[in-house]
């Protein structure tokens, strides 16, 4: 069986050109990424897997939630969101959206040159020290950064910086490891 990204590619593909075209992608990107979160829920899944449901009812209920949660374009008020949605539905595919929202924002990042960095810190890191981080990383990898901060006090000292395939591991916990693994040889 085909693991849920091989299967999620050729959506947000279609998908992101369909945006891309319209000029929509902020609105899409926002969309997917709700109904995504949303449908990360295992037992959501289960739920709309009911077989007492026919696919009408299941759009009908999964449109009523992401008007709830904010997902306008998946919500009924945009008719490609809905046969979006009737699409995934038909193909048994809406368990794949959250993998479909992760695609789409590759896309998305690949055309606004942008890159995504998530800096573990084991302290709080200051707003200069935020900045510095960004700009070395937007001068590395030649495109726009967007920082988020994430506390790991496990890390006893430094950070791990993680934007796109890169990973810069400056924790002092990797730092004992190799001095460890260093004396050990």
């Amino acid at each position: 069986m085909a693991d849920n990204n091989t299967i999620a590619r050729p959506y947000a593909q279609a998908v992101f050109e369909l945006a891309n075209d319209a000029g929509d992608l902020g609105p899409w990107s926002g969309s997917l990424a709700i109904a995504g979160q949303l449908l990360a829920d295992r037992s959501l899944v289960e739920y709309l897997g009911n077989p007492e449901f026919d696919d009408k009812q299941r759009l009908q209920f999964l449109t009523g939630l992401f008007k709830n949660a904010g997902a306008k374009l998946l919500a009924g008020s945009n008719g490609k969101g809905t046969n979006f949605i009737k699409l995934l539905l038909e193909n048994g595919r809406v368990a794949v959206l959250p993998e479909i929202a992760g695609h789409f924002e590759a896309l998305k990042a690949k055309v606004e040159n942008t890159v995504d960095a998530v800096v573990t810190s084991a302290t709080k890191l200051s707003k200069k020290q935020i900045d510095e981080i960004a700009s070395a990383l937007q001068k590395r990898l030649g495109c726009d950064v967007k920082v988020e901060i994430k506390i790991d006090e496990n890390l006893i000292g430094g950070a791990v910086i993680r934007a796109g395939d890169v990973v810069i591991d400056g924790s002092l916990r990797a730092r004992l490891e190799g001095l460890a693994t260093a004396l050990i040889e």
